[in-house]
């Protein structure tokens, strides 16, 4: 069989009597493959077959002198045998399971040499458009600008999305309510408005958010972390977005404007407030005694008055307020600072509304008219309190007897014959006094 094989392989050489290109070495080793009656072909058939006939004596030299250009080509082609053999026994086999998974390892060594690895972060990428993508976040390229602002985007389909914004284009709509959005994103947090559904939780407090930035923005409330910084004033903020606001504080800039009245406003907020000047509308009800606010806090400011809470305090002398601005009117008697100025005159005063009253002595106006009796008067206040001689109305009641006054003050004055205070003391004999009525009539015995 082996010998029958290599004189086939021997007369055939020397049947043809000329070169054999490598075409024709190949086809011949297949043909001895494919033929299953007879065996493989000697290492030493293959060589003469691909040896190429230049000279008798060439072929007779020694290996010293043989060309090595041809030694080269014996190399090859020697690999080459070695290969088909290979294959020739692999299929040869009963099974295919060895050549299979030579196959496979093979696939395996292929794809990863079309595998491209970042130098910067390791990461690995089948494709180098996606490699080269990826590498722009370590450069920081970004070669997609937008015609129409030059803002600069690392991938193209950033810059598609960009566009929107030009274009006004929202391809994507709520299918409850009808609204658009340039964003399919912004579509799927917006639904969770219909749903209700919250997945993103706080696990210090339990809140839940609809969308996560808004879980990073509340985390801020835990970690007191402020990195939004005002660059005039040092003021720190947790969202850009209330840094953006406070900075028309410094800017003057007010883009809301009342419709009505021509009022500006720095927030948007401010302007649905204001608009219940001219509604009417007041959202906020009192739950012990029914009045109506159109803030929150006033509504939590006049709650104070029923729970007597005053958390306000002066660091000085100790007194306290229901209210801030009370307070920091209050510290105008320590600094003696009167901020508002009579253009007329040049008198000055510590409260805004003092300075009004004061307005009237220049005008001669009295403009609050008594229907009842025909008494005018300049001031609110006192009108107010006037009007209670002819109404009978008594609004301000003692909690520890019932006994009901006309004016706070008088409830004040009150108050102190069940607490025992003595404020009043005279400055002769050190007597003290629940009031100063009380205290000016003990002064005669001292004057006669």
């Amino acid at each position: 069989g082996g010998s029958g094989g290599r004189a086939e392989a021997h007369t055939h050489t020397q049947s043809q009597g000329r070169k054999f290109t490598q075409r024709e070495t190949i086809s011949g080793l297949i043909y001895f493959i494919n033929k299953p009656e007879t065996s493989l072909p000697s290492t030493e058939s293959v060589q003469q077959m691909v040896q190429v006939k230049e000279d008798p004596e060439e072929q007779s030299a020694g290996v010293e002198q043989q060309d090595p250009e041809h030694l080269h080509i014996k190399e090859e082609n020697e690999e080459l045998w070695t290969s088909l053999k290979g294959e020739h026994l692999c299929l040869k086999e009963e099974t295919d399971s060895a050549c299979s998974s030579d196959q496979m390892t093979t696939e395996v060594i292929q794809k990863e040499l079309k595998s491209f690895s970042c130098g910067d972060c390791g990461k690995i990428f089948s494709t180098k458009s996606s490699f080269n993508r990826h590498q722009r976040i370590h450069t920081g390229q970004k070669p997609f600008a937008c015609e129409f602002c030059g803002e600069r985007y690392g991938q193209k389909k950033n810059l598609f999305n960009h566009m929107k914004v030009h274009t006004g284009h929202k391809p994507f709509v709520c299918e409850l309510c009808g609204q658009t959005f340039k964003h399919k994103s912004n579509l799927n947090d917006h639904t969770r408005v219909h749903t209700g559904h919250k997945p993103f939780v706080c696990e210090l407090c339990g809140k839940r958010f609809t969308q996560k930035a808004n879980l990073h923005t509340h985390m801020r409330v835990h970690t007191g972390h402020k990195p939004f910084v005002c660059e005039l004033c040092g003021k720190r903020f947790t969202q850009k977005a209330n840094l953006h606001t406070h900075m028309r504080v410094h800017t003057g800039h007010k883009p809301f404007v009342c419709e009505l009245c021509g009022k500006r406003f720095t927030q948007k907020a401010n302007l649905h407030t204001h608009m219940r000047v001219h509604t009417g509308h007041k959202p906020f009800v009192c739950e012990l005694c029914g009045k109506r606010f159109t803030q929150k806090v006033n509504l939590n400011t006049h709650m104070r008055g029923h729970t007597g809470q005053k958390p306000f305090v002066c660091e000085l002398c100790g007194n306290q307020f229901t209210r801030k601005s009370n307070l920091n009117d209050h510290m105008r008697v320590h600094t003696g600072h009167e901020p508002f100025v009579c253009e007329l005159c040049g008198q000055r005063f510590k409260h805004k509304s003092d300075l009004n009253a004061h307005m009237r002595v220049h005008t001669v106006q009295n403009p609050l008219v008594c229907e009842p009796c025909g008494q005018r008067f300049k001031q609110k206040s006192t009108f107010n309190r006037h009007m209670r001689v002819h109404t009978g109305q008594k609004p301000f009641a003692c909690e520890h007897c019932g006994k009901r006054f006309t004016q706070k003050s008088n409830l004040n004055a009150h108050m102190r014959v069940h607490t025992g205070d003595k404020p009043f003391v005279c400055e002769f004999c050190g007597q003290r006094y629940g009031q100063k009525r009380n205290l000016f009539k003990h002064m005669s015995v001292h004057t006669g």
